[in-house]
């Protein structure tokens, strides 16, 4: 009973305040209150800049698959790079602070990317400052500012590239690069990382519209200031009549050695590129490329608070994710470094996988290639450990070897995963019957997983199979024998292989599916599924048997269904992670029952949103966001519960559709290759 208070008071204290926000549509989301702030990820899928409440700041740039390697740990961390994103402003000699701000405000733009802070400095200026990760130029970011004069005042502009403290050997420059009719001011800051794995460059310039070079008596004069090793400077002054305004423009573009041979001069052109195009041209190429990525979208009428939300979480999972990359995403995907390191877990191919497969096909072709690129590096890990075929890291880096900390026993013995990349490959299989991709990527993998899972297996005395020492997706119940859900997608990923081979004419291991139909799934006298062979009524950290339902569909009759769910719902954690009730939500969707689908959807990510955009973290007791894997959760719930849609060998099929009282109509557009729209009402 505490825990429900607990949750109808966290939801009811929410909807208050979105109210005061003022939000009155789907695609912005507004706050004026800053007491309370957990940043947003502005990304493109190869930066991600986190923002803060303090004006003309933001957090940190986190950078995609760039890692070095503590040689303390022997733990790999994707890199904060150098902040590029922070300004000083000096009205009438006085610098722009929290404290001498008011009418202060913030507004996500989730249909263009764009993040907007808005303030007034005493009676003397309006500034608004618009901050873009552009998607057309994946390694800058662009930030644009306006300031409005209420009186006549005097002011002055720094911008700065902020080497991160443990960086090595800093070098800071200016230089002035020109051709026949154009000069190209270059700020740059170039250094090692902190265990000198990668060299890094940041390049950053300001930009006056039209005057960059046809007027550039026009251009204020700029000056260089090296403040410290870590901190490298560009500024100039500017008089502003009252009634008129100033606009101008700050972009830094950071490249490394992990994706170019020369980060240094790359990052210079880059810069010379954004400041030699017209600033309409270049935000309409950024506004244009998430206009394609909107075509996958979920509309929901009649309720905007889950409207919103949702939309939320698909914004993270695109802009986290690029087509392009052969990158995957990783659980905080380009908002923190911290906790998981900036690692590749389960949480991609499971939760985050399906509904960027729904909607955009090429972002989900880069997360199955990320894995195929490293197959064989998990071909070494099956053969270190006395396994056949390939067996797929717990924590994968840009190596692709095991990236866990060598004291987590996830990183030894959390076998599913292996299971988990192979579902998503025939997945995407199924949605795309890319039959080139599946011959010469997809089945190499496959093949490998199920050879593993048949290694993997021991043969019981009666002709059953049982898989031992695991951990499950339930990490509360270390080295246990024949989890649920590891036997489980073993015996799904064994089965598609085998449909894999047939799909392109290969002849399938005959043990693949003499493994998969004989594995062991134990069950109490009553019929409720075991979580493991001696599994006794412990509390669970997230769903695990209930997995077998959805996604697996390995328990598919609705009494042995509805008796775990009754079962191991009470049984989760208020510690565990946002997807867990996602996965009950979607069952009780699917069995029609409306009233707990809701519930528990609610229930699955309002505790662990925070305040004021409505970010999620991991857990309603920590803050770390923004938790992608969440995001997954909760738009599977949409997606695969309540618009009832479903993975087949024929596609994308719907099937028995739950509404949600609270809500008049969802529609479901720009699903699968066909860009079909589904309409529930």
């Amino acid at each position: 009973m505490t825990s429900t208070k607990h949750i109808i008071i966290t939801m009811l204290l929410l909807s208050i305040s979105m109210l005061s926000m003022g939000n009155t549509d789907g695609w912005h989301i507004t706050t004026t209150d800053n007491s309370d702030y957990t940043g947003i990820a502005v990304s493109n899928g190869r930066i991600g800049i986190l923002t803060s409440d303090k004006p003309l700041q933001v957090q940190h740039i986190v950078l995609n698959n760039v890692y070095d390697m503590d040689p303390g740990s022997k733990v790999s961390r994707v890199l904060h790079g150098m902040n590029f994103g922070n300004l000083d402003i000096y009205i009438d000699d006085e610098k722009i602070t929290e404290d001498n701000i008011d009418n202060w405000s913030q507004t996500l733009n989730m249909k263009r990317a764009a993040f907007t802070t808005t303030f007034k400095f005493k009676n003397k200026a309006i500034i608004t400052c618009t901050i873009y990760a552009l998607r057309n130029v994946q390694y800058t970011g662009y930030i644009d500012v306006k300031i409005e004069a209420k009186e006549d005042i005097s002011t002055k502009v720094v911008g700065k590239i902020i080497t991160p403290w443990d960086y090595q050997t800093p070098e800071q420059s200016y230089k002035v690069l020109r051709d026949v009719e154009t000069t190209m001011p270059i700020l740059q800051s170039v250094a090692k990382s902190q265990f000198g794995a990668h060299t890094v460059s940041t390049s950053a310039t300001f930009i006056w519209e039209g005057i960059n070079s046809s007027r550039e008596h026009q251009r204020p004069v700029l000056h260089h200031d090296i403040v410290s090793d870590k901190e490298n400077t560009l500024s100039f002054q500017k008089t502003i009549k009252k009634g008129s305004s100033l606009g101008f423009s700050w972009t830094g573009a950071q490249c490394t050695t992990k994706n170019f041979f020369d980060p240094r001069s790359e990052s210079e052109r880059m810069i010379i590129f954004n400041l030699l195009t017209p600033r309409k041209d270049l935000i309409q190429g950024h506004i244009n490329l998430w206009d394609d990525l909107w075509q996958g979208d979920i509309i929901i009428e009649g309720d905007l608070k889950s409207q919103q939300d949702v939309r939320l979480a698909l914004y993270h999972l695109y802009a986290f994710g690029r087509g392009d990359s052969d990158l995957s995403i990783a659980p905080m995907g380009l908002s923190l470094q911290f906790p998981y390191n900036g690692h590749i877990f389960w949480d991609t191919e499971l939760w985050m996988f399906p509904p960027l497969l729904v909607f955009n096909q090429n972002i989900a072709r880069s997360l199955v290639n990320y894995r195929s690129n490293r197959l064989e590096a998990a071909k070494r890990k099956a053969t270190n450990y006395g396994y056949k075929g390939a067996m797929f890291p717990w924590e994968s880096d840009d190596t692709g070897e095991e990236a866990t900390p060598p004291f987590a026993l996830t990183g030894t013995f959390e076998h599913h995963i292996t299971a988990d990349v192979g579902i998503a490959f025939w997945n995407y299989y199924r949605i795309t019957h890319n039959k080139k991709w599946l011959t010469e990527k997809g089945y190499p993998v496959l093949k490998g997983i199920a050879d593993f899972w048949v290694s993997r297996a021991d043969k019981n005395d009666d002709g059953s199979y049982s898989i031992k020492n695991v951990v499950g997706a339930n990490e509360f119940a270390p080295n246990v024998d024949d989890n649920a859900f590891t036997n489980g997608a073993a015996i799904t990923v064994l089965n598609y292989a085998t449909l894999a081979a047939k799909e392109i004419n290969k002849e399938a291991n005959t043990t693949w599916k003499l493994v998969a139909d004989n594995l062991k799934i134990h069950k109490f006298k009553d019929g409720v599924t075991m979580e493991h062979s001696n599994y006794d009524g412990d509390r669970i950290k997230q769903a695990d048997v209930n997995l077998l339902a959805y996604p697996l569909n390995i328990i598919n009759d609705q009494e042995t269904i509805i008796k775990d769910l009754k079962y191991y719902e009470p049984k989760l954690a208020k510690e565990g992670p946002a997807m867990g009730k996602s996965i009950f939500a979607i069952i009780y969707a699917r069995l029609g029952d409306k009233e707990n689908a809701y519930r528990l959807f609610k229930e699955s990510y309002i505790p662990n949103s925070r305040a004021p955009f409505g970010a999620l973290s991991e857990t309603a007791t920590f803050n770390n966001s923004y938790f992608a894997t969440g995001a997954g959760g909760m738009l599977q719930t949409v997606l695969f519960g309540f618009a009832g849609l479903h993975f087949t060998e024929k596609g994308i099929v719907q099937k028995n559709p739950c509404l949600p009282k609270q809500w008049k109509s969802l529609t479901i557009k720009g699903v699968g290759v066909q860009k079909k729209t589904y309409k529930i009402e």
